[in-house]
Formats: C-alpha cells, sequence, structure tokens
C-alpha cells in the first residue's frame, strides 16, 4: 500500500488570502496522484494545511469513489484549544474518514513528531506547503526526504 500513498505536511496557520491559490493547487497536484494511480492519502488532521488537504480528498473522493482518506491522530484531545470553527472542521473530516487512527490516548512532548513520521513512513508521496525551513512542517519534509519520498511542493 505505501507504493500508492501520499502524506500531507504543511503549516497551521494560513494566510487568508492565500488559501483560494492553495486549495487550487492542492487539488491538481492530488488528482494527478489519483491519475497515477495513488489511492491512499494520508492526513494528520491538524489545523490549517492538513483540514484543507483532508477536505480536498473528500471533495475529490466523489469523483473517484476508490479513494480512501486515512486521519493519523497524534494524541487524544488533538483538538484541545482549538476554536470552534477548527473543531467543526476537524470533526466533519473524522465523520467522513475511510479511517481513523489515534496514536496515543494522550499528549507528550513527541508525539506530533511521530505521527508525522507513521505518515511517511506509510507513504512514497508527500505532499507539502512549506514557507520556512524550521518547524515540524520542514522537519517532515526532510523526514521524508532522507525516507526516500518524492515531495510535492506547492
Amino acid at each position: 500500500m505505501k507504493s500508492k500513498s501520499v502524506c500531507f505536511t504543511g503549516h497551521r496557520n494560513l494566510e487568508p488570502e492565500l488559501i483560494p491559490s492553495i486549495r487550487e493547487d492542492l487539488r491538481e497536484a492530488i488528482e494527478i496522484q489519483i491519475e497515477r494511480g495513488f489511492t491512499d492519502f494520508y492526513n494528520g488532521g491538524a489545523r490549517g494545511f492538513d483540514l484543507l488537504s483532508a477536505e480536498e480528498v473528500l471533495r475529490l473522493r466523489a469523483i473517484y469513489p476508490h479513494i480512501r482518506l486515512h486521519i493519523i491522530v497524534p494524541c487524544e484531545g488533538q483538538t484541545r484549544g482549538w476554536r470552534e470553527e477548527d473543531k467543526d472542521l476537524y470533526a466533519s473530516v473524522v465523520t467522513s474518514a475511510d479511517e481513523v487512527k489515534v496514536l496515543s490516548p494522550f499528549y507528550f512532548n513527541g508525539c506530533m513528531q511521530i505521527r508525522n513520521r507513521y505518515m511517511a513512513d506509510n507513504s512514497s508521496v508527500c505532499i507539502a506547503y512549506v514557507r520556512d525551513s524550521r518547524g515540524g512542517s520542514a522537519d517532515t519534509v526532510k523526514y521524508a526526504v532522507k525516507q526516500g519520498l518524492r515531495v510535492i511542493y506547492l
């Protein structure tokens, strides 16, 4: 399955004026992967780019019903401290996903990195929206490259 799987990584805070173009580029990148035979999409379910990419996979699943969305949750209570609108979107995505896997029953330092590595370890392509060379998304891209994944930068 790894050879037909894609993971996502990107920033939690997206500039509102950039979201329409990010969404368009994201949809195109996902659709190209579907046309290349990719069927499984791994997503961390975090605010920002993760939820945006999950929404696009779900929209495309209406056209390509054979694709699957896997939400990989780092820990129970991931949405603690989120705004209500983000919690609502998360709940909608989780309810519509084909699989939801929770990696830990509680938060601990490093659980987000374990989630990111899990997704990369189960994929052969990573679609990334990274505008900074530091932080969790940048570290995930570095790990993906080290593991031999093809990285598609938006």
